[in-house]
Order: C-alpha cells, then structure tokens, then sequence
C-alpha cells in the first residue's frame, strides 16, 4: 500500500496480504484462513474487519484507482511555477512510485477486475478514467502540436510500460530501486517525446 511513517492498521495489514497473495495464487486460491494467518489472526476474525474476500478485492482495485486520482490531483495542484514538464515529471514519480511499491495490485487488476461487482468495477473504471484525463491533459500542455488520440494512445502506452513492474526481476537481479525509478522515467518521457 502507500508509504506511511506510522504503523499500518490491522486492516491496512490484511488488505496488503491479502493483495500479495491474491496476486501470486489468484483470488479463488486463497483463503480467509490463510488471509488471517498471514496477519496473525484467525480466518473469522477478519470478518471484523470486511464482510469477505469480495470486499477485501474491491476495497483493495477501488482504493488503488481512487488514490491515484487523488495522487494526480494533488501533484497538479501543487505543481506552482514547474511549468507542464515538471507536472508531466511529478505524474510520472507518482506512478513510478506506485509500479514499484505496489506491484501486486497490478497483478490483482489484471487477473480479477472482472470478478469485482458490477458497481465496483464501473467505480474502478471511471476513476480510471478520470486519472487519464489528468494524464491527457497535461502531456497536450507539453506537447501542443500534438493530437488528442495521439496524446491518449501514448499516455495509455506509458501506463503499460510503467505496469510492468510485476515482470522486473524473473531470472536475474533487479537493480536498485531508485536506479529502476530512474530508467522507468527516462523510458516514459521517451515515449511520450515521440508523440512532440
């Protein structure tokens, strides 16, 4: 989940368990037991904290999409006298950070967005939406010249090269986390310069 100073709830706790191991053994191969296990609890007892591993999924894509919203927003509005290409910059460590930190929420809404509710799904999805916007937005600021399905497919290619992270690392040594974060930027503003 997101970087905190402080000490996660129990719940911040089985939500980001629960996210490991739905990612590595798919949602129906896990259960509550295992969940709790995993955070020192019995299966039951999370049922204190969600309703169950429907909620634990949706709680989990829903808040993922609705903090990277946030996260844009925020970036944006604080971006006082950086001109287009830093807010483009600070867009970029925003979701460089979250790729890095959170990998096994790709994981998760690449395989089970489909099993969220229909109402959870259509959330996730319009906050989606709403996060390319931001995206869209800001790269025509840097890039005029450019046309809006141009600007859309490159913003939509970045996010998938960003959204690799889950794949770094098989069969060799990552290199350091901040070297990743560094080669992640250079490649998305190459991509997008091709759009200029």
């Amino acid at each position: 989940m997101a970087t905190r100073t402080d000490a996660p709830t129990r719940r911040e706790q089985i939500l980001r368990e629960a996210a490991r191991l739905f990612a590595e053994r798919g949602f129906h191969g896990v259960g509550v037991d295992e969940i709790g296990a995993a955070v020192g609890i019995s299966g039951p007892g999370l049922y204190r904290h969600f309703a169950g591993k429907d909620a634990m999924l949706a709680e989990l894509l829903v808040g993922i999409s609705g903090r990277l919203l946030t996260g844009a927003k925020r970036r944006v509005s604080d971006a006082g006298g950086v001109g287009p290409d830093g807010v483009l910059d600070s867009l970029i460590e925003g979701h460089i950070d979250f790729a890095l930190d959170d990998r096994p929420l790709i994981t998760l809404h690449d395989r089970e967005l489909d099993r969220l509710r229909d109402s959870d799904r259509k959330l996730v999805r319009q906050l989606q939406r709403q996060y390319v916007e931001i995206w869209v937005g800001v790269v025509r600021e840097v890039y005029p010249g450019a046309g809006e399905a141009v600007v859309r497919s490159a913003v939509h290619s970045v996010f998938g090269l960003l959204n690799s992270t889950p794949h770094l690392g098989r069969g060799g040594g990552l290199p350091s986390r901040a070297a990743t974060g560094e080669l992640l930027h250079r490649m998305a503003r190459g991509a997008f310069a091709v759009v200029g």
